[in-house]
């Protein structure tokens, strides 16, 4: 035994490490027996637990107390460069233009409308934040839903096909457990319809009558649909749909043309949809395409040559070959199955969405790891001349923005890279013009010509090439430059460029942001993500390793100013490349991390566990999957070495990774190191996965972290922090 675990303050006065207790117990699986000293602090209801907790909190404080005027400072920045009283690109649905409202000093938006002018117009019109808008209507305000809580989030916001009701849920504690109210927008009062815990979103009925919502089981997965009557009682509810598959998720949504619910319910790997007329809400769903094991499909109501069609986007095998990066196939909507391709598989082309309008298609996709857009027009006889939306950029996301109508004659798509404001743009189909609709504002002369974005590659162990974004002032010719190197490669999720308002507090300092595309991601299409998960997980953490090795080759860092940072499944990866090359990192910033995957994935009472057994595989029934998992646990491989300066952040209730994973990281690893870099753990006691809420909470909480990190790359040398 240690010190007391709440333990924060020396003899001399000084504030000390809290060290944990030690409270072996022994976990057994497979012959394989792991002695587990920190399990203790998984009961947050145990007070101990929480002054543990409590301790770090002051010991991290007490650490970077030094910080504080470099935080406030980039607070300020960040601050001062947001146009904090602003009005979002209205958005028309049926009589009404939609736009969102920030106001100076409030941390939360407000939703509002204002009735359109012609039924013909489709130009936007160009509100002004302190000029009076006629007809304008608050929606919805979450300053107000927010008040006396410490945490707020939006959940579902929903409006009625009508326009008259508004179905909306909220957070107020971080548990991502919401509860759902419906608003009358002739009168504005709440009807009396309230249903809680579930999750965030609803779904209506064509007519307005009925709502559509999921509810979660123990583990935290939505797995039942249910339809609620307005002016009933919940117990009046009828589930309609119910998933036993312990791997499987479900969700509800409607199409855009508003003919069709969809049920989606779907694991990892296999998907299956259920649909209903919307116009017949107490009928019966129906699936379109029974699940098979391997095969993910989602489909598209789309009205061709005038008839009705599914346009589905599916993996299966195709003319004996697996689809990996999936086709686009047509089908009548009475038999699905009767499938016309009509974009077939390629190797160098990740097909990611097919979106319907009455008049066109939009099909979104990712090539040489960038998202992309093209545009398919729809004729009397079937299909136009598919045609990409071009820009001229070296690296940017592309994709589409609002667009709720069937019938429009623009495309509303968004842009951003990592020099570029975030842009709005009415796409013409017809003559191919982007009208720039808005801008995001970057105050204090923000001038994109003083940064360079740049697209680099590493050659990985096994000579797989990873590409490596990057952007830094186009003035910070010194090198080698401090570095902030991101990492996520998981989900066959894909870190695309995207601009940031407080990162410039960074490139102003002369620092470096790096972007590693690591195996895991979705960068390079499917296969990509298929070599960076279960076990081939490996991987991810090596390629980050070479990516981090290439920039420290190249010259453009050094191991004395490069950052690691990655979050939640990117937490893992900053956990498994401490204790591969500790020493290529001055420091490693880790974000809600899930460095304990073992006990989590081994535990299918905890939330999530058994839908992620098809991301890293099942350590319970296979032994070689619990071997090559317990290889690479951040926590089990915690060894008597000497890691970077550290940075954990958690909330206390996360329920996606729980608190306790990074303070037993922590603890142990407290208690193993041999050397004395800085070791800090921040846990947010009235937040979830996602961080605390309002965005000048955001901000402080990002100074906080930026401020540490500049602190942290300057380590041996001279910084400015300006």
């Amino acid at each position: 035994m240690a010190l007391d675990s709440g333990s924060t303050t020396s003899v001399s006065g000084a504030v000390v490490a809290p060290i944990a207790k030690r409270v072996p117990t022994e976990r057994v699986h497979h012959g394989d027996v792991f002695i587990e000293e920190y399990e203790w602090l998984r009961d947050k209801e145990n007070p101990e637990v929480i002054a543990y907790l409590e301790a770090e909190n002051a010991y991290t404080e007490a650490q970077t107390a030094k910080l504080g005027p470099l935080r406030e400072k980039i607070f300020e920045e960040i601050k001062g460069r947001t146009q904090e009283t602003d009005l979002s690109l209205p958005t028309r649905m049926g009589d009404y233009w939609y736009y969102s409202r920030t106001f100076e000093g409030k941390q939360h938006g407000v939703h509002c409308r204002c009735p359109i002018a012609d039924p013909d117009d489709w130009t936007p019109p160009k509100l002004e934040a302190d000029v009076e808008i006629p007809g304008e209507e608050i929606v919805l305000d979450s300053n107000e839903l927010a008040e006396g809580h410490d945490f707020f989030a939006l959940g579902a916001y929903s409006l009625s096909h009508a326009g008259d009701m508004l179905a909306y849920s909220a957070d107020t504690v971080g548990n991502e457990r919401y509860t759902l109210r419906v608003k009358n927008l002739r009168t504005g009062e709440l009807l009396s319809d309230e249903i809680p815990n579930i999750a965030p979103g609803a779904t209506w009925s064509l007519d307005g009558t009925h709502l559509f919502y999921q509810t979660l089981d123990e583990s935290w997965r939505p797995d039942s649909v249910w339809r609620h009557k307005l002016g009933t009682e919940q117990a009046a509810d009828v589930r309609v749909f119910h998933e036993p598959d312990e791997s499987f998720w479900v969700s509800i949504g409607a199409t855009r043309s508003e003919q069709f619910l969809v049920i989606m319910t779907g694991s990892k790997i296999t998907s299956e949809n259920w649909i209903l007329e919307a116009n017949n809400p107490e009928g019966e769903f129906r699936v379109l395409m029974p699940r098979r094991e391997g095969v993910e499909y989602s489909a598209e109501h789309a009205v061709i040559g005038g008839e009705d069609k599914l346009l589905i986007l599916h993996n299966d095998v195709v003319d004996g070959v697996k689809a990996v990066n999936f086709v686009l196939a047509e089908a009548p909507l009475a038999d699905p199955a009767a499938m016309t391709i009509l974009i077939p598989h390629r190797d160098d082309v990740r097909l990611e969405d097919i979106d319907a309008f009455a008049d066109k298609l939009v099909l979104s996709y990712r090539r040489e790891a960038l998202p992309r857009v093209a545009v398919w027009p729809l004729t009397a006889d079937g299909y136009g001349e598919l045609k990409d939306i071009e820009f001229d950029l070296a690296l940017f996301s592309a994709g589409l923005s609002a667009n709720p109508e069937w019938e429009q004659p623009m495309l509303r798509i968004g842009l951003t890279s990592f020099i570029t404001p975030t842009q709005v743009f009415d796409y013409v189909p017809e003559t191919g013009e982007l009208l720039l609709r808005k801008e995001q504002v970057v105050l204090g002369g923000y001038d994109a010509g003083e940064y360079v974005q740049q697209r680099d590659w590493a050659v990985a162990a096994d000579g797989t090439r990873v590409p490596i974004s990057l952007v830094m002032r186009r003035d910070a010719v010194a090198e080698p430059k401090p570095l902030l190197l991101y990492g996520y490669g998981s989900y066959e999720a894909a870190i695309d460029p995207y601009f940031s308002v407080a990162r410039l507090s960074l490139l102003d300092r002369s620092m470096v942001f790096a972007v590693a595309h690591v195996r895991g991601g979705g960068e390079m299409g499917r296969l990509w993500y298929e070599h960076g998960k279960t076990l081939t997980k490996k991987n991810t953490f090596t390629d980050f390793v070479s990516v981090a090795r290439h920039l420290v080759d190249s010259g453009v860092t050094a191991p004395d100013r490069m950052v690691a940072d990655g979050g939640s499944a990117g937490g893992l990866l900053m956990g498994a490349v401490a204790n591969m090359a500790p020493e290529l990192f001055a420091g490693i910033l880790s974000n809600v991390p899930f460095v304990d995957p073992l006990t989590s994935i081994l535990d299918p009472s905890l939330p999530l566990t058994v839908t992620e057994w098809d991301e890293w595989g099942n350590p319970l029934e296979d032994k070689e999957v619990y071997d090559y998992m317990k290889s690479y646990s951040p926590y089990e491989n915690v060894t008597a070495q000497d890691y970077p300066a550290m940075l954990a952040i958690t909330g206390l209730n996360d329920t996606r990774v729980l608190y306790v994973e990074p303070a037993k990281w922590v603890a142990k690893l407290r208690a193993t190191r041999t050397g004395d870099a800085q070791l800090l753990l921040k846990t947010e006691m009235s937040a979830g996965h996602g961080g605390v809420s309002g965005r000048y909470e955001k901000w402080k909480e990002v100074a906080f972290e930026f401020a540490w990190v500049l602190d942290t790359a300057g380590r041996g040398r001279q910084l400015d922090a300006r």
